[in-house]
């Protein structure tokens, strides 16, 4: 399957607005959660498996394949990297998370989870 490309339809916009090309493409299964987990440095196929948790190989295999044609991720010598576009993609992206972390202070009905240890432990495993 083919990426989206501006310009043409895609999901959410019949003339294919640029943004929503992007939100189409982000919005495949595991394309964020691949580009988050490259943000901490390069990683082989195996580490991003192993990054990803329940992701199966062959969409791991598809989606390094999509974010490679959009030009947001790369085959190094030390395994796949961002590009520095996709480098300015997730420096974009780094915010949206922080700013979700405060939204899942106000909406979660879980009292269970403590969202700053969460935070912490994320941190700790980069």
């Amino acid at each position: 399957m083919a990426i989206p490309r501006p310009g043409k339809p895609v999901r959410g916009s019949q003339t294919g607005a640029p943004v929503m090309a992007l939100f189409d493409l982000l919005g495949r299964r595991w394309a964020m959660g691949i580009i988050w987990n490259l943000s901490k440095g390069p990683a082989t196929f195996r580490g991003l498996q192993g990054a990803c948790e329940s992701i199966s190989p062959s969409i791991l295999n598809s989606r390094l394949k999509d974010l490679k044609e959009a030009g947001l991720v790369e085959r190094s010598l030390e395994g796949y990297v961002l590009t520095p576009m996709g480098e300015e993609l997730f420096a974009l992206l780094k915010p949206l998370g922080d700013w979700s972390i405060r939204w899942a202070k106000l909406v979660s009905n879980d009292a269970d989870i403590n969202w700053d240890e969460y935070v912490e432990k994320r941190r700790s495993r980069s």
